[in-house]
C-alpha cells in the first residue's frame, strides 16, 4: 500500500507541477533534482550492506525498466542491481581500506527472482571479498534454497530465533491449459521438431509428456547438485549430509538449522548490529543502527567513478528477454533493433571486441536467425565471445553458436535445439455462440491461416515442412559452428535442454566461466593487453526521460512484496502472456520448451 500511495502521490505532484510550471519549467526542475543529488561518500570503517529483496539482474541498466519516481521518494534505488555492477563493486570493496565488511540481510522471496547462474557469479565475488580477510555477515528471519545458496558464503550465518530455513530441494511445477482451452472451444494444433520441444504442451495437454519430465528431472538434478556442492564447501558439510537434511527436515526452525550446521548463530537483529558496530569500531549513537554503513547500490557509483576507462573498447551487449520481431520493448530482444546494434558495433573501428551476455529462453525463429547472422558477420571482423547467463536456450543458443567461444555457468540452462509452432482455431467457441463463416477463395490453401477452422492434414504437412526446414538449418548451424558431427548434434538436439556442466561435456559450450572471464577472453583475443575498458549496450535511457515518462504514466506497478496467492496468480498471467510474444511472421519459434519455475 505504501508503494501504491507513493505512485499516486508522485503522479499528482507531477501533474500539479506540469500545470503550474509548464513543460519547460518542469524540465528545469527535473534537471535540478537529478543534478543536485549528492555523490556517495565512503567514510572510514564502513560496512557494505545488501538487501536480498532488491535482487541482482543479469542484464545491464539499458535493458531494464526503471522506476525513478520511487527512487526519488524513497531516497534509494528500488530496481535490481545489474550483475556486472554488483560484482565490480564487491571486487573494488575487497581492496578498499575504507570497507571493513559486508552485511547481507533480508530475503529474495518477495522481490525479484534472481537466477542461479547470476547468484553464482555474485557469490564468487563475495568469496573473493571474504578471501581478502574481510568478514561477511548474513542475517534473516527466513531463507529459501536460492537465498541460502548465496548467503552460505558468509563468514557468519545468523538467523532470527523465530526464523526458518527452507532447504527441501528444488521443484518445478508446470501449468497446463489444454483442457481449459478445450472447454472454451479453442483448439490448438501443435507443430514441432524434436521430441523434447515441449513448449506446445501447456496448450495441448493436461500433464507433462514422458520426455519433458525426463529432461526437467535431469536439469533439476544438475542444478541441485551444484547447490549441494557449493554450499557444502563453505559449511564444513558433505553434499550427502545436506541431502539428508533436505529429505528428513525440509524446513528447519532456527535452532534446528544451527544444530544441522547450516547456521552459525541464532540471534536477534540488534545483536547482529552490535557485532557490526564492533567490527566498524563505532560508538556513533546518532546512527540508528550504531555503525557506519553504505548500501551496495550506492557503492556501485563509487566503484564506477574510480574505474579506469582508458584504452580500447570492448563492447558488452546484453541480450536479455524473449526474442521478438521488429523493435520490441524494454525487456525484449528485438530482432531489428538488436541486429542493427551489432551491425553498428561491427562497423565501429573503435570497438575492438564484442561480448554477448545472453539471458534468453529464445523466441521468434526469424528474429533469432537475423541476429545470429549479424553475429556471424561481426565475428568475421573482430573477436566475438558469448557469455551465457541463467538461460541461453533455443534462439538464445542459436545466437551464441556464432561466437568464436561460448562461456556458461555450471547452472546455466541452455541447448533446446528445436523449433515449434502453434496453430489455434476458435471454430467450436464461435459455433457454440452462433458465429459461423462462409469462405470464397481462388486457391485450395487460400484460407489456411484462418482461425475459423482446424488445419487439414495437407495444410499441417505444409506447416510441418517449414518447421522441419528451420530445425534442419538449426542442427546444421550447430554442427558447423561447434565443429561436431551431424549425427552427434542430432542426438543431443531434439529440443532438449541441458545444464551448463552437461553442455560443456557434450560440446555445446567451450568453457565454464563468468562474465568477467568472457570479457578477459575477448580482450586477449583482440590482443589488447591490460589497456582496455568495457562499454555496455544498449544504452540506458537518460534519467530525465525516465522521470518524465514515469510522472505521466498511467501504469501503477504492483508492490514488490506479494502474498503467496498473488504471486501464483501473477505466475499464471506470465504463462498466458507468453502468447503475446509469439509474433514470428512464419509462426515458428526457437524457444525454451517450458517456462521453468524453480522453487
Amino acid at each position: 500500500m505504501a508503494n501504491f500511495l507513493k505512485q499516486i502521490l508522485a503522479t499528482l505532484i507531477g501533474l500539479v507541477l506540469f500545470v503550474s510550471l509548464g513543460f519547460g519549467g518542469l524540465l528545469v526542475l527535473v534537471a535540478a533534482v537529478s543534478l543536485s543529488s549528492p555523490k556517495p561518500q565512503v567514510k572510514d570503517k564502513t560496512v557494505l550492506t545488501f538487501n536480498l529483496a532488491q535482487g541482482i539482474s543479469d542484464a545491464g541498466s539499458g535493458t531494464q525498466s526503471t522506476d525513478p519516481i520511487s527512487s526519488l521518494l524513497s531516497g534509494s534505488p528500488t530496481e535490481p542491481i545489474s550483475l556486472r555492477d554488483a560484482v565490480r563493486a564487491i571486487q573494488t570493496a575487497a581492496t578498499d581500506d575504507r570497507i571493513v565488511g559486508i552485511y547481507l540481510y533480508g530475503s529474495g522471496q518477495s522481490g525479484a527472482s534472481t537466477g542461479f547462474a547470476t547468484l553464482r557469479e555474485f557469490r564468487d565475488a563475495l568469496e573473493t571479498f571474504r578471501n581478502s580477510n574481510k568478514p561477511i555477515y548474513a542475517y534473516s528471519t527466513g531463507w529459501n534454497e536460492r537465498d541460502y545458496y548465496l548467503t552460505s558464503v558468509a563468514t557468519e550465518v545468523v538467523m532470527n530465533p523465530a526464523g526458518d530455513l527452507e532447504f527441501n530441494g528444488l521443484g518445478s511445477e508446470a501449468v497446463f491449459f489444454g483442457e481449459a482451452l478445450q472447454k472454451l472451444g479453442v483448439e490448438v494444433q501443435p507443430i514441432r521438431a524434436g521430441q523434447y520441444k515441449s513448449a506446445v504442451e501447456p496448450f495441448t495437454r493436461n500433464s507433462s509428456s514422458p520426455e519433458d519430465r525426463q529432461q526437467r528431472q535431469v536439469l533439476l538434478n544438475d542444478l541441485w547438485q551444484e547447490v549441494l556442492t557449493t554450499v557444502a564447501s563453505h559449511r564444513d558439510l558433505t553434499p550427502q549430509a545436506l541431502q539428508t537434511v533436505a529429505d528428513q527436515r525440509g524446513i528447519l526452525l532456527a535452532d534446528e538449522a544451527q544444530t544441522s550446521g547450516l547456521v552459525d548463530r541464532v540471534a536477534y537483529v540488534d545483536e547482529v548490529f552490535a557485532t557490526l558496530a564492533t567490527l566498524a569500531e563505532s560508538d556513533d549513537r546518532d546512527d540508528d543502527l550504531g555503525f557506519q554503513r553504505m548500501g551496495l547500490a550506492n557503492y556501485v557509483e563509487v566503484a564506477e567513478a574510480e574505474s579506469d576507462r582508458q584504452g580500447d573498447e570492448v563492447a558488452l551487449v546484453y541480450l536479455d528477454g524473449d526474442i521478438v520481431n521488429g523493435s520490441g520493448t524494454t525487456g525484449q530482444i528485438a530482432g531489428d533493433r538488436t541486429a542493427s546494434l551489432i551491425r553498428r558495433l561491427r562497423q565501429d573501428d573503435d570497438v575492438k571486441a564484442i561480448v554477448l551476455r545472453i539471458n534468453s529462453p529464445g523466441g521468434s525463429a526469424t528474429a533469432s536467425d537475423a541476429i545470429a547472422r549479424e553475429v556471424q558477420l561481426a565475428r568475421e571482423a573482430k573477436p566475438v565471445i558469448a557469455s551465457m547467463g541463467n538461460t541461453a536456450a533455443s534462439g538464445g543458443y542459436q545466437i551464441a553458436t556464432q561466437a568464436q567461444t561460448i562461456y556458461a555457468a555450471p547452472n546455466t540452462i541452455t541447448g533446446s535445439i528445436g523449433v515449434f509452432g502453434l496453430v489455434p482455431n476458435v471454430q467450436k467457441l464461435a459455433n457454440d455462440n452462433g458465429i459461423t463463416w462462409d469462405v470464397v477463395k481462388t486457391g485450395r490453401y487460400a484460407d489456411m491461416l484462418t482461425l475459423s477452422r482446424p488445419l487439414t492434414p495437407d495444410e499441417l504437412a505444409i506447416q510441418q515442412k517449414f518447421v522441419d526446414r528451420f530445425y534442419s538449418s538449426f542442427v546444421d548451424m550447430v554442427a558447423k559452428t561447434r565443429e561436431l558431427p551431424q549425427q552427434q548434434v542430432a542426438n543431443i538436439a531434439g529440443g532438449r535442454v541441458w545444464s551448463g556442466v552437461n553442455a560443456q561435456q557434450i560440446g555445446l559450450v567451450d568453457e565454464l566461466g563468468s562474465l568477467d572471464d568472457a570479457l578477459q577472453a575477448a580482450a586477449e583475443a583482440a590482443e589488447l593487453g591490460d589497456d582496455w575498458y568495457v562499454e555496455e549496450y544498449p544504452k540506458a535511457t537518460p534519467f530525465r526521460q525516465e522521470l518524465l515518462a514515469s510522472l505521466f504514466s498511467t501504469m501503477v506497478r504492483s508492490p514488490a512484496s506479494q502474498d503467496a496467492v498473488s504471486q501464483y496468480v501473477q505466475r499464471l498471467q506470465t504463462e498466458l502472456s507468453r502468447v503475446q510474444t509469439l509474433d514470428d511472421p512464419k509462426g515458428l519459434y526457437t524457444r525454451l520448451p517450458f517456462q521453468l519455475w524453480i522453487d
